[in-house]
């Protein structure tokens, strides 16, 4: 039972409508792979924390995640919050509010959405963030186990979401990511990768198209991750045992079509990881649809590391 359902936390809003999938994530639950848990939580981990600071919560407090189309939610009380990430053209009461923003929801106010624009998912947050079931200490939903989140479901109407914690006073709307800290979902992404502990399996003429060619997310896209089309990879060497597994990795199954794995990914296999996409690309990733298409950049390991610090870095200019 949900800990709104239980009685024991005041709600703050009630789905009228649910969107496609929408689910309650937060930034996941790291330290479990080791026992076949994935991370889980968001897609977009930067949207999430934006979305979060925006209204003054913690980056890791729990909002929702909405695919392809978002919810309506009816305010059954003030409220502030913040949609970040795609662009499914937001509004409060019929009007169109900004992305990446902080906005005042009256009691009786409703926040619904006209219209996919950009991106896949969009994250929605409130100032005091979500009330949820936690399991292994994270609120994200984990829909294969149907742990944490929402009864570990996807929001259905009819539902009322809860507030975590108190919000924060006052409700300070407002608040804003400058338009160069966004990421840019509009366009097809160079994702920044590094090497991968096989990338010295791929064949000489492998290694160069992996880095060059353009992949389209094919059909077979989730939360686990995207099997890529495009032009068959090579690789090279005896049978591997299975290693551990992290988002961003990008395995080579047989047939040659890379896979890039996601915030559910599975947490061994035994598929060649030829490249590793970096943290601060994940974002541009995860905005990603079947159809779209994606190529590799290779960077330094150090310079994914100064990225993703930058990247994070710009959430302290919000004001």
């Amino acid at each position: 039972m949900s800990p709104t359902r239980a009685g024991l936390v005041e709600s703050v809003l009630r789905v009228e409508k649910p969107g496609l999938l929408t689910t309650i994530q937060d930034l996941g639950r790291p330290g479990h792979r080791k026992f076949g848990v994935p991370p889980s939580g968001a897609m977009d981990r930067f949207a999430l924390a934006a979305a979060n600071r925006l209204v003054g919560n913690p980056e890791g407090a729990a909002a929702l995640e909405c695919a392809l189309t978002g919810p309506t939610l009816l305010a059954l009380q003030p409220c502030l919050v913040a949609v970040t990430g795609a662009d499914f053209t937001p509004t409060v009461n019929g009007a169109k509010i900004p992305l990446w923003t902080g906005v005042y929801l009256p009691a009786g106010g409703r926040l619904s959405f006209a219209g996919r624009r950009s991106g896949a998912r969009c994250y929605i947050s409130v100032a005091g963030g979500l009330a949820a079931s936690r399991w292994l200490a994270s609120a994200s939903t984990y829909l294969l186990v149907e742990k944490g989140g929402f009864e570990g479901r996807t929001l259905e109407a009819g539902d009322s979401l809860g507030l975590g914690a108190p919000a924060p006073r006052p409700l300070i709307a407002g608040r804003h990511l400058a338009r160069r800290l966004r990421p840019d979902y509009s366009r097809e992404p160079a994702l920044d990768a590094i090497v991968g502990p096989h990338h010295a399996r791929l064949s000489r003429a492998s290694r160069s198209v992996a880095w060059k060619a353009s992949f389209e997310v094919s059909r077979d896209a989730d939360r686990m991750g995207f099997r890529l089309e495009g032009p068959q990879l090579e690789v090279t060497g005896s049978e591997l045992l299975s290693i551990g597994l992290t988002a961003g990795a990008v395995q080579l199954p047989i047939g040659g079509q890379p896979i890039l794995l996601m915030a559910d990914h599975q947490t061994a296999g035994g598929y060649p990881v030829i490249l590793a996409v970096t943290r601060a690309a994940l974002p541009l990733a995860a905005q990603l649809l079947p159809g779209d298409r994606l190529s590799f950049r290779e960077v330094s390991v150090t310079d994914a590391q100064q990225r993703w610090r930058a990247q994070w870095l710009g959430l302290d200019e919000i004001a």
